[in-house]
C-alpha cells in the first residue's frame, strides 16, 4: 500500500488525465471478458501519449507492474493484472498519418477498429482484421493478441497486416519496430536497441530448425511469440510482428503502421444448411475451393438462442429453412457482383456434388439459401458478430466458458476433431457451443461449466489437458485468434516443446529484464485453474438480498437479481460508439465508470462485498449509475440482456430506504400527486422560471440546474370531455392519457383524440375508482420508490383490466409511460390482470399501423409539409416499437421521412435537469440529435414522441418538435380543406 498511495501521489502530480485509485474504480478493472478477476493497484487514463509514458516511468520507479488496455476485451485475460492498468482507449484513438495512395495508416494504439474504418471509409479503403468485437476493440489490443477475424482467409492476420511499430521498451527508450536487414544496415536506433535488434536476429538464426519443426503449420497460431519473425530464411525481417502477438509483455505500443485495403463493394452470401454437424465440418475443407472470403459456422445452439433475442430473430427467420443442426456461411467479395453471383450457383452445385439436398435424410439433408439483399446480409454479419454474447445469453448458472476457445487444426481433420471433443465435453458431463471460422479449421469452442464449482474447474483443467492433446495431435495450435493470456500460456511447453519455451523466456528477458512489463502472460504464468485468479473465487458469496422487482428468471440471491447481475460477461457490445442507442453516456464521456458494462461490474462486486459493507447503496454506486439515463437501450441492444435500467431501479430503492430521499428526488417522484394542485395555480408554480433567484435558489436546494427552464404548469390540463368519445358503433380503444401529456401538453391528447375519433374508433379514458387521473409510476420508479409505484399501477390496472379482458387496445402518446405497462408492471405483478393489460399495451403508432394492416383504417389526410425529421425515443426502440412511427408518418402524403440515427436524447425526465447532469446531457444530444435539427430546413417538422426529446430539441436548437398525433391532425386539417385527399391506407414497409 506505501507503493500504491506513493504512485497515486506522483502521478496525480504529473498526469491531467484520470488517476483512479478508489475501490471502484479498480473494480472495473479488474475484469476483462474471461473468467479472471485480479484487482489492480490503480488505473490510469492519460490524455497524451507522453502522459502515458510518464505514467510507465513512474510505475517502473516505484516497482509497480503495468498493464495497457483497449476495449478490455480479451477472452485469457491478457489485460488484467495486479499493477497499474494504463487505458489508452479513451483519448490516444486518432489517425496520425494517412496515405492513401501507398494504402497505409498510422494510428495511436486505442483507436476502436469500426471508428478506423468509418474515417477510412470516405477514401474507399479499410483494414480488413475484422475481429466480432469491431465496434470496441481497439488497434493496441489487436496487435497485442494478434487479432485474425472473420475474413483471415482472404486478407491474413493482424500480424500480416501490420507494416511497423512505434514503441517504448520497459526503461522507456523509445523506438520504431519494422523491417530490417540482417545486418541492420538501415537501423537508424540508439546502441542499446541495435543490440537488441541483433540478439533477436541471432536467436532467429540459432533456432531456425527448431522453430521450423515445431510450429504449426497453419495460419491461425497466435501463441507464444512469433520467433518465425527472425530467422534467415524471412529477410528482411519484421521486428514489430514479434511484438504483434506479445500481449504488451514486450513493450509498450505508441504508434501501429497498418496496411489498407479497398472496401469490399458487392457481396453475396450462401447459407449452406446441414443436419448433420460432422458432415458440415467435413464440407468446410471442399467448400474454401470456392475462394470465399470467409466460411463462418453457426450451430445449432446459437440459432436456437438468437430466436430468442428480439434483435436477431427476425435475421434467423430470413435466412434459415428447416431445422439445421449448423449452418455454413459462405461469403463472395469480388469487385464484380456477376462474379459473386456465379460463385453462389456454383456453391448451390457444389454442395448438390457432396451429395447434399433439401430432400434427403438427416445426414445429407440440406442446401443454400441465397442472400443478396445488403441489409439482410448486414443482419447475419451483426448476429454471427454476437456469437459470443448470443452464447453468454443462457439465464443459468453454467455459461459457455472459454479455455479451448479457439484452437485451430487443418481442414482435413476439423469433423474429426470436433467429434472427438464433443466426446471430450460428454466425458466430464458436459456439452458445448461451436461457432466461427470454419474456413480456418478454428472454431469457437466453448463446454458450459459453473466456474462457481470446483467440480467444474477440476472439469475445465481435465477438458484443457485432452483437448490440447487432440490438437497436437492433428498438428494444429491451441491459439488460434483469442491469444495466450493466462489461459493457455501454461500449455506451450506441451504444444512447443522445452527449448521453444526456453526461447520465449529468453526473448522476454531481453526486452523486460524486470519484468514490468504485463508479467504472467506467455511466460512464467500461473496455472490455468487458479482460482484465486477467477471472478468468482472460492469465497464468491452473494449474501440474501431483498429486491422489488421480479429477477425469478434468473437464478441466485436476491430472487435472482444475481444471476441478472451476474449475465454481464465483460465483452464490451455496450462500449460501440456509433449504431443503435446503447450505451449513451458512454458515448458522450468514454469512461469506463459510464458504461453498462462497468455498472454492472460495480453491482456484482457490490453484492458480494468486494467494495466493503452497504456498497449497493453507497454515495459510490450512486457515483457509477449517475449518468445512467435508463434509456433501456442495453435491455434490447445487450445480447445477453444486461438489462441496466431495470437493475437502476432495485438500487435507487436500497438507497432511498437507508438513505432516504432528496429534495430533487420528492419533486421528480410525487409529480403526478401534486401536479393538480400545480396546474390549479400554474403562474405562481412557474414564477421560478422567470427568475433567475429562483433558478439558483433550485438549483442549490433541489439540484435542478438554473441553466433549464422547467416544462411549465398550465391551468388548461388535459381533461377528457366524457369517460367515452367517438361514433357508439366503432371499435372499441382505450386511450391513456399520462401525466406528462396531461399536464403540460394536452395538444397531443386533443389531437390523439381527434384521430382516433375520425377514424371511426369509439374511445374510452376510464378513471380510477377515486377520480385521481391514472398514472404508470413512472416517476416514481425513478426515484426509487416502487412501492408508490405499484399503488400507482394497481389503480391503473383496475380501470384498464375490464376492457383489456375484453382484447381492447390500451394506446398511449408518451413512449416512456406507455411501455410502462409492458415492463415494469410485469416485474411487479404477475396476476392475469396485469398480463391482460400489459398484452394490451399499444404505442399511438403501433395501433395505427395495426389497424391499416388490417385494412381497417380510414383517415382523409392532407399534405402539411415536404420533410419530416424523426427521432426514436429510446424506450421505443428497445421494444422495437420505433418503425411504426415512420410507418404511420408515410402516410401523410407527400411526406418524406427521415430519421435521425441518434441515441438517447440526453434528457431522460429529470437527467437532464440535474444541475449534475446538465453537461453531460447537452453532449450526449450533441452527438448526433441536435446538429441534425440545426441541419434541417425551418419548414421540415421535427417529429419526437418522447416529452422529454422534445423539450431536449427546443432547449438546444430551438426548435418545436411535434409529437405525430399532432402531425396527423394537422393532416386532417389540411384535408379538411381539401375534399379529392387521398385516405390513409395500409402504410409503407419502406
Amino acid at each position: 500500500m506505501t507503493n500504491a498511495s506513493s504512485l497515486e501521489r506522483r502521478l496525480r502530480a504529473d498526469i491531467t488525465g484520470d488517476v483512479l485509485f478508489d475501490r471502484f474504480s479498480r473494480g472495473r478493472y479488474a475484469t476483462d471478458a474471461s473468467f479472471y478477476q485480479i484487482m489492480p493497484t490503480g488505473g490510469v487514463v492519460p490524455k497524451t501519449m507522453d502522459e502515458a509514458l510518464r505514467a510507465l516511468a513512474i510505475a517502473r520507479d516505484e516497482g509497480v507492474k503495468v498493464t495497457p488496455r483497449g476495449g478490455g476485451t480479451s477472452q485469457c485475460g491478457q489485460t488484467v493484472n495486479a499493477g497499474l492498468v494504463v487505458d489508452l482507449s479513451k483519448h490516444l484513438n486518432k489517425i496520425l498519418s494517412l496515405d492513401v495512395a501507398g494504402r497505409t495508416c498510422v494510428v495511436e494504439p486505442g483507436i476502436v477498429l469500426d471508428d478506423l474504418n468509418r474515417q477510412l471509409k470516405q477514401h474507399g479503403l479499410w483494414f480488413p482484421v475484422d475481429v466480432s468485437t469491431a465496434s470496441r476493440a481497439t488497434i493496441g489490443g489487436m496487435a497485442g493478441n494478434n487479432s485474425c477475424g472473420g475474413r483471415s482467409l482472404r486478407y491474413g492476420t493482424m500480424r500480416d497486416n501490420t507494416v511497423s511499430m512505434e514503441a517504448a521498451l520497459a526503461d522507456g527508450t523509445l523506438s520504431r519496430f519494422g523491417e530490417v536487414s540482417r545486418d541492420l544496415s538501415d537501423v537508424n536506433a540508439s546502441d542499446n536497441v541495435r543490440t537488441l535488434f541483433r540478439d533477436m536476429l541471432d536467436l532467429g538464426a540459432r533456432e531456425a530448425d527448431e522453430i521450423a519443426a515445431g510450429f504449426p503449420k497453419v495460419q491461425r497460431r497466435v501463441g507464444g511469440y512469433n520467433l518465425d519473425a527472425l530467422v534467415p530464411r524471412n529477410a528482411p525481417n519484421n521486428m514489430a510482428h514479434l511484438l504483434v502477438g506479445s500481449e504488451g509483455t514486450l513493450a509498450f505500443t505508441t504508434k501501429v503502421e497498418l496496411k489498407l485495403w479497398p472496401v469490399i463493394r458487392n457481396k453475396a452470401l450462401g447459407v449452406c444448411h446441414f443436419g448433420s454437424f460432422y458432415q458440415a465440418m467435413d464440407a468446410a475443407q471442399h467448400l474454401v475451393k470456392l475462394k470465399p472470403i470467409a466460411v463462418e459456422l453457426v450451430d445449432r445452439t446459437m440459432i436456437a438462442l438468437g430466436r430468442d433475442i428480439a434483435m436477431f430473430k427476425p435475421i434467423i427467420n430470413s435466412a434459415i429453412k428447416g431445422d439445421p443442426d449448423a449452418v455454413l456461411v459462405v461469403e463472395f467479395a469480388e469487385e464484380d457482383q456477376a462474379d459473386n453471383l456465379a460463385r453462389l450457383r456454383q456453391l448451390a452445385e457444389l454442395m448438390g456434388d457432396l451429395g447434399f439436398g433439401w430432400n434427403n435424410d438427416t445426414r445429407k439433408w440440406g442446401g443454400v439459401v441465397e442472400i443478396t439483399e445488403p441489409a439482410l446480409q448486414s443482419g447475419i454479419a451483426d448476429f454471427r458478430a454476437a456469437g459470443l454474447n448470443v452464447m453468454m445469453s443462457m439465464k443459468q448458472e453454467g455459461k459457455p466458458v472459454s479455455f479451448v476457445e479457439d484452437c485451430a487444426v487443418p481442414l482435413p481433420h476439423l469433423a474429426d476433431y470436433t467429434a472427438r471433443l464433443n466426446e471430450v465435453f460428454a466425458k466430464h458431463g458436459t456439452s458445448g457451443t461451436m461457432y466461427a471460422h470454419a474456413s480456418e479449421g478454428c472454431l469457437h469452442v466453448r463446454p458450459v461449466l459453473n466456474l462457481k464449482l470446483e467440480k467444474d474447474v477440476r472439469a475445465m483443467r481435465a477438458i484443457a489437458e485432452e483437448a490440447f492433446a487432440l490438437v497436437r495431435e492433428y498438428k494444429g495450435s491451441h491459439s488460434g485468434e483469442h491469444g495466450d493470456g493466462m489461459v493457455r500460456s501454461e500449455f506451450h511447453e506441451i504444444m512447443f516443446g522445452e527449448r521453444l519455451v526456453a526461447d520465449f523466456r529468453e526473448v522476454k528477458k531481453r526486452f523486460d529484464p524486470e519484468g514490468v512489463l504485463n508479467p504472467g502472460k506467455i511466460v512464467d504464468a500461473p496455472k490455468m485453474d487458479d482460482r484465486s485468479l477467477f471472478r468468482f473465487k472460492p469465497d464468491y458469496r452473494v449474501g440474501e438480498l431483498k429486491t422489488k422487482l421480479d429477477w425469478s428468471a434468473y437464478p441466485g440471491a436476491g430472487d435472482g437479481f444475481q444471476g441478472a447481475v451476474e449475465m454481464c460477461n465483460n465483452n464490451g457490445a455496450c462500449r460501440k460508439l456509433e449504431g443503435g442507442v446503447m450505451c449513451p453516456s458512454y458515448r458522450a464521456t468514454r469512461n469506463e465508470k459510464d458504461v453498462t458494462r462497468g455498472r454492472a461490474n460495480s453491482l456484482r462486486l457490490a453484492i458480494s462485498g468486494q467494495l466493503g459493507p452497504d456498497a449497493l447503496a453507497s454515495d459510490e454506486m450512486m457515483e457509477t449509475l449517475k449518468l445512467c439515463v435508463s434509456c433501456k437501450a442495453c435491455r434490447h441492444e445487450c445480447p445477453t440482456g444486461v438489462d441496466m435500467a431495470k437493475m437502476k431501479i432495485e438500487v435507487l430503492a436500497a438507497r432511498a430506504a437507508s438513505h432516504g430521499l432528496s429534495l430533487r428526488d420528492r419533486l421528480v417522484g410525487y409529480l403526478p400527486r401534486y401536479a393538480g394542485l400545480a396546474a390549479r395555480f400554474a403562474p405562481l408554480a412557474n414564477l421560478r422560471n422567470q427568475s433567475p433567484l429562483l433558478r439558483k435558489l433550485f438549483e442549490r436546494f433541489a439540484g435542478i440546474s438554473a441553466r433549464r427552464a422547467l416544462p411549465a404548469f398550465r391551468s388548461d390540463i388535459f381533461v377528457s370531455p366524457a369517460e367515452t368519445a367517438g361514433p357508439e358503433g366503432g371499435r372499441e380503444v382505450v386511450l391513456f392519457a399520462d401525466t406528462f401529456n396531461r399536464i403540460y401538453e394536452r395538444e397531443n391528447l386533443d389531437a390523439a383524440l381527434r384521430v382516433l375519433t375520425a377514424g371511426g374508433y369509439r374511445v374510452h379514458m376510464p378513471k380510477s375508482a377515486s377520480g385521481r387521473p391514472l398514472c404508470c409510476g413512472r416517476t416514481f420508479l425513478s426515484a426509487g420508490l416502487v412501492d408508490q409505484a405499484r399503488s400507482e399501477l394497481d389503480r391503473l390496472v383496475s380501470a384498464f383490466a375490464p376492457f383489456a379482458a375484453r382484447g381492447v387496445p390500451i394506446v398511449g402518446l408518451e413512449p416512456s409511460c406507455l411501455l410502462t405497462l409492458r415492463d415494469e408492471l410485469t416485474s411487479l405483478r404477475k396476476d392475469n390482470d396485469a398480463k391482460a393489460v400489459a398484452a394490451h399495451a399499444l404505442t399511438f403508432e403501433e395501433f395505427l399501423v395495426r389497424e391499416a394492416e388490417a385494412g381497417r383504417l380510414q383517415l382523409p389526410l392532407g399534405i402539411v409539409a415536404d420533410k419530416a425529421v424523426v427521432h426514436g425515443h429510446c424506450h421505443q426502440k428497445s421494444f422495437g416499437a420505433f418503425k411504426p412511427v415512420e410507418q404511420v408518418l408515410r402516410l401523410v402524403p407527400g411526406l418524406e421521412v427521415e430519421t435521425i440515427e441518434s441515441s438517447c436524447c440526453g434528457m431522460a425526465g429529470a437527467f437532464g435537469y440535474g444541475a449534475d447532469t446538465y453537461d453531460a446531457s447537452i453532449e450526449m444530444a450533441e452527438l448526433s440529435l441536435l446538429p441534425a435539427v440545426r441541419k434541417s430546413d425551418p419548414s421540415t417538422l421535427v417529429v419526437a414522441d418522447g416529452t422529454s426529446c422534445r423539450h431536449q430539441i427546443h432547449d438546444g436548437a430551438g426548435r418545436e418538435a411535434l409529437h405525430v398525433a399532432r402531425v396527423l391532425a394537422m393532416s386532417l386539417d389540411r384535408a379538411d380543406t381539401n375534399s379529392t385527399s387521398p385516405t390513409a391506407k395500409e402504410p409503407s414497409h419502406g
